[in-house]
């Protein structure tokens, strides 16, 4: 029957489900910004609004010397930029400063956001193009620039010069636009980006994705049916990325995993997420331990 994808979902259906999967996003925030354990305890989390945005800061515990390179993290569709804390938490206690922005498209705060439709219909990705969620570009863009010239985050402490990217479904499509999936949207101070289950079907039919030209991590999960066959299948969204780039596959991990709902896959995503920025932004070698898989890691591609 081949992979089972949105386009598979009667069409009215389809409202049915991403309210549902939102919803759950949604209900996440409520465990967010809870207290970690170990050195997660001790990173600092800070809301402010810059440049007309609500913004989620977490900076390193002040033990962690500096600079500290810098990763800007966008949520997904109706999700809400504290939708993750494991992760970026995670980040902050591994020595990066991480910034979260809260797109116009967020439900955390305004409930009434889950009635509103996505630009283009997720179904139909060959009607996306550069202009689709160009918003999320501006938000970020403005949220660099904004943060460089900030007196407390543009210092010496944050190394502006080591910038990643990291997104959850719609905000994998958001960062892998701002890396050159979208050549117009292509900002070139980006050092290196991760896909977390990204929404990037637009970028196999209009986009290109073999114009990145920066690392490239993907992940994926083997329940998460709309959007990692298209990340894993063959000519898809890895195949077409160029080298250094790593597919890491969660075996039995659905959309959400990369959510605060689920901690199944959260010791792993961190592993992940933490060796490859380490390995871009800092100069580490990658954990030989993490070329293979293991315990909930059913699949690892690299090519380095």
């Amino acid at each position: 029957m081949g992979p089972f994808t949105l386009n598979r979902i009667p069409k009215w259906k389809v409202p049915a489900i991403l309210i549902t999967l939102v919803a759950l996003i949604v209900i996440s925030r409520y465990f967010a910004g809870s207290p970690g354990l170990g050195a997660e305890s001790s990173v600092a989390q800070r809301s402010f609004t810059i440049a007309g945005m609500n913004v989620i800061a977490w900076t390193p515990p002040q033990t962690v010397a500096g600079p500290w390179p810098v990763i800007i993290f966008s949520h997904g569709f109706h999700g809400c930029n504290t939708q993750s804390t494991f992760l970026t938490k995670g980040l902050a206690a591994a020595g990066y400063a991480v910034f979260a922005p809260g797109h116009h498209d967020a439900a955390c705060h305004h409930p009434l956001a889950l009635l509103r439709p996505p630009d283009e219909p997720f179904a139909q990705p060959d009607k996306w193009s550069d202009t689709t969620y160009a918003d999320r570009q501006h938000d970020i863009e403005k949220l660099i620039d904004a943060l460089k010239h900030d007196p407390t985050y543009g210092g010496s402490q944050f190394d502006w010069n080591e910038l990643g990217l990291i997104g959850h479904s719609l905000g994998g499509y958001t960062v892998l636009g701002l890396s050159g999936a979208w050549p117009s949207w292509k900002d070139p101070r980006v050092k290196a980006v991760v896909g977390l289950s990204p929404f990037s079907t637009p970028f196999l039919t209009r986009g290109q994705l073999g114009d990145l030209g920066i690392p490239a991590m993907y992940q994926g999960g083997t329940l998460d049916m709309g959007i990692t066959p298209f990340v894993a299948k063959a000519n898809g969204v890895y195949d077409q990325t160029r080298p250094p780039k790593y597919y890491i596959e969660l075996d039995g991990a659905g959309h959400m995993a990369w959510t605060d709902l689920r901690s199944t896959y959260h010791a792993a995503i961190l592993d992940y997420t933490v060796a490859f920025f380490d390995r871009y932004l800092k100069g580490k070698p990658f954990p030989e331990a993490l070329n293979v898989p293991h315990d909930v890691v059913s699949a690892v591609r690299i090519a380095d």
